[in-house]
């Protein structure tokens, strides 16, 4: 009987983001299952559907029976499972939204469940506006908040394990769907001066009254941690900044990008060819952006990052005098070793942020 091999774009999903899947909330199992029954490309979506509503249903199930604890953890992870339906599925755009569609539905049920809850919100630009969460530490008055900026194909819905590092230090999380990624991306295409999306978060979180406004930080992930020190480069209100695996240039590396991950750019560009889309990538850049970066800076990236080389971490720390943690075995993203940093993240920027870390009596 003869085996039947997956197409290419199924194999590369697969090599490179399976550690991100299972450190984000998709069970090791499910993973495997998932992944391996799916054939051809147009096939994802639907494959990660299936598993999603396994645990939707589990999730209304126990809320409808009172057990809301469980219900709210159901709720999310099927969230995480319809968000890695449609992360880079835009060869469908139909499928791709109507499976987002799933992945928000999800999250929004779950947030009053969670512990701490969430909060819904949004936050005014270009006449659109940009869709958060944000968390709140418990029993923790006025709490310094952390800005959460995912990357190209990730969205807020995606999160949550790494917030509960910070909420467990004593610091808000703010997870905002930007220009280009999640609920925004039909609005407002990928734009590579983000210190003006800065500008409107500090502003709209500058006029809530129950966060400290004077201890903003912001984290950002794989085109995230190119976003975030381009955010603290002109928004001089945010107090510190950790990019992890960010680009420095992202036209440079261009041509060595996955299949996948050109078309995406692309497609959240709101661009019609990858001609239009290398050109575009010319705009997100740090070329002469890293002399106004003034605030505490933390770079974390792996050597072994197959989707961005080092090199360019290196020279973001060089320019700015920010701490660089390399990690000689780190994928991209550093998901496989994410014991290794994201607990030194987490404490670095309570730190840097005065916030309560609550220690072991």
């Amino acid at each position: 009987m003869s085996v039947v091999e997956q197409d290419q774009l199924v194999k590369e999903a697969i090599a490179h983001w399976a550690p991100r899947f299972t450190t984000n909330g998709v069970s090791v199992a499910d993973f495997q299952s998932v992944t391996s029954s799916v054939i051809a490309w147009e096939d994802w979506a639907d494959a990660w559907v299936s598993a999603g509503s396994v645990l939707e249903e589990l999730g209304r199930e126990a809320i409808a029976d009172g057990r809301t604890i469980s219900g709210g953890q159901h709720l999310w992870t099927a969230a995480v499972y319809y968000h890695f339906g449609k992360f880079v599925f835009v060869d469908y755009p139909e499928k791709m939204k109507s499976t987002h569609e799933l992945a928000v539905r999800c999250l929004t049920d779950a947030l009053p469940y969670l512990s701490p809850k969430g909060e819904r919100v949004g936050i005014p630009y270009k006449g659109c506006e940009m869709v958060a969460v944000l968390r709140k530490p418990r029993e923790v008055k006025n709490p310094p908040v952390v800005i959460m900026v995912s990357g190209l194909d990730s969205a807020k819905e995606e999160l949550r394990s790494t917030e509960q590092l910070f909420l467990d230090r004593g610091m808000a999380t703010l997870a905002v769907d930007g220009p280009g990624q999640g609920e925004s991306e039909y609005d407002l295409p990928i734009q590579g001066n983000w210190e003006e999306v800065g500008t409107a978060i500090v502003d709209w979180l500058e006029a809530r009254e129950d966060l400290d406004a004077d201890r903003i930080g912001v984290w950002g992930v794989s085109l995230g941690g190119y976003y975030a020190p381009r955010m603290v480069s002109g928004e001089h209100r945010i107090k510190a900044c950790a990019a992890l695996a960010g680009p420095y240039d992202w036209q440079s590396i261009w041509d060595q990008l996955p299949e996948l991950t050109r078309r995406t750019f692309t497609f959240r560009s709101h661009l019609s060819d990858q001609n239009e889309g290398r050109e575009h990538a010319g705009n997100l850049s740090l070329v002469g952006r890293t002399g106004d970066i003034a605030c505490p800076l933390m770079i974390i990236f792996g050597a072994r990052d197959r989707l961005i080389p080092p090199d360019g971490a290196r020279r973001l720390a060089e320019e700015t005098g920010g701490f660089l943690l390399m990690l000689p075995d780190g994928n991209h993203g550093c998901m496989n070793v994410a014991a290794k940093h994201r607990y030194k993240t987490a404490d670095w920027l309570a730190t840097q942020l005065r916030a309560s870390i609550t220690k072991d009596a």
